[in-house]
């Protein structure tokens, strides 16, 4: 699975469904790119597209439940890796990576941010 995929799987999951021009411009692409990207997972069964209540003229692309699924297994298998790293600190650098903890989780806020664009 390509970088992009993963990513666009992980904003629906961090976001909930969303238009195909808004998962374009959160990753980066085209949107003739999304829709190609779009329509591969939506055929692997990762992602469907699903009509909006509010408004019938749009189609929000949603995670399905294998989606989800490989979604958290993803998560999970990065966890696993980062653990067992840790385990192979020092006591002291254990103790700089936990000091560093606040400035860390103050980036991925802002690479969060920076990748979901500005709020509507």
């Amino acid at each position: 699975m390509s970088l992009t995929s993963a990513a666009t799987l992980a904003t629906l999951d961090r976001t909930g469904p969303r238009r195909i021009t808004d998962l374009a411009a959160v990753e980066g692409v085209t949107q003739p790119a999304m829709t190609t990207l779009v329509r591969v997972m939506e055929e692997s069964g990762l992602v469907e597209r699903r009509g909006d209540a509010s408004d019938k003229r749009v189609t929000l692309v949603c995670l399905t439940e294998a989606g989800a699924s490989y979604v958290r297994t993803r998560h999970q298998a990065g966890v696993d890796a980062f653990e067992r790293l840790i385990g192979q600190l020092t006591g002291d650098e254990a103790e700089a990576l936990v000091a560093a903890l606040p400035a860390l989780k103050h980036l991925a806020e802002l690479e969060s941010q920076d990748r979901e664009g500005p709020k509507q």
